[in-house]
């Protein structure tokens, strides 16, 4: 089939449920991702001979996307940070406004506390666990960790010299989680955790690091059907009385358990940046710095706890 010709095709397809470019852009993902198409033979409308197993699974995910399954949950896994991650329903779909906090936080990392080691790409997993034991001396917890995209990232850019932990309330998700770490070689201690009650919780950290969740219900109307009808709930909204619910529990499990000079690093909801740096103020935490996305929106806040 030449290539161009399936690119309309599939574009067509997202057509009633995206804008033209949109649909565009993720046609060119799903054959690039699924099938190993490249854009320039797209563009050079190149023939290429499709397997039956592959004709399947292209019909199968074109049935799914007609049906307003998201292009990640349709193909299983999305992009981070240059990394392929399964993804399925228990698991938010990872956006590039998080791949930011995690940029943002390995160079904080780095400012406080030296520069990070990565993994040696030589050790198998046994051997990277033992690595990691024996010269670890700084922690980092990710709070709802979903797909483990934040910690799985964190993990293989700051290397042995941290030990990253990682909570999720869901089960689901954090299976998920388990076979992303796997998949990538990362060390990361996952545990099911209810991020709004930690009073048991007695590890100390250097770092938290949060996408928590801060979509207002009644922000429903704005979202997409894509979204709201198949990303998980829990993991998107918070009451319309308390939009700071999630962050005045991450103040004060920081204000518990960071090491003094330790930080906490959150995406925001863009209209309660403000807000947010308020709440960590009035925790103790100091020097909280307000930091906007791509798109030049107020989207991520890091707060340090001094002495």
């Amino acid at each position: 089939m030449p290539l161009g010709q399936l690119h309309r095709h599939i574009t067509a397809t997202l057509a009633s449920r995206y804008d033209v470019g949109e649909a565009r852009a993720q046609a060119f993902i799903l054959l690039e991702d699924a099938f190993g198409v490249a854009r320039l033979d797209v563009y050079a409308d190149k023939v290429r001979y499709f397997s039956s197993d592959e004709c399947q699974r292209l019909l199968s995910i074109l049935q799914s996307l007609g049906e307003g399954v998201p292009l990640q949950y349709a193909l299983g896994e999305a992009k981070f940070c240059g990394r392929a991650f399964a993804v399925d329903t228990s698991t938010l779909i990872p956006r590039p406004e998080t791949e930011e906090l995690v940029h943002w936080c390995v160079a904080e990392v780095d400012r406080a506390f030296g520069p990070s080691q990565a993994q040696h790409p030589l050790l198998g997993s046994g051997e990277q666990h033992a690595l990691l034991e024996s010269v670890a001396q700084y922690t980092l917890l990710d709070v709802g960790t979903g797909s483990g995209c934040i910690a799985i990232s964190l993990a293989l850019a700051l290397g042995a010299g941290w030990q990253v932990q990682a909570w999720d309330i869901s089960p689901a998700a954090l299976d998920v989680a388990r076979r992303n770490a796997l998949r990538h070689g990362a060390m990361v201690d996952f545990r099911q955790q209810d991020a709004l009650d930690t009073s048991a919780v007695s590890d100390c950290y250097h770092v938290i690091v949060s996408n928590p969740p801060y979509i207002c219900d009644r922000e429903r109307s704005e979202m997409a059907s894509h979204v709201l009808d198949h990303e998980p709930h829990t993991a998107l909204f918070v009451p319309d009385a308390d939009p700071m619910l999630f962050y005045r529990a991450l103040a004060q499990l920081a204000r518990r358990t960071l090491m003094p000079g330790g930080l906490l690093m959150v995406e925001i909801n863009r209209a309660y940046a403000a807000e947010t740096m308020a709440v960590f103020e009035q925790a103790g935490l100091t020097d909280a710095t307000l930091r906007h996305d791509a798109y030049g929106n107020p989207r991520m806040v890091c707060a340090w706890l001094r002495e």
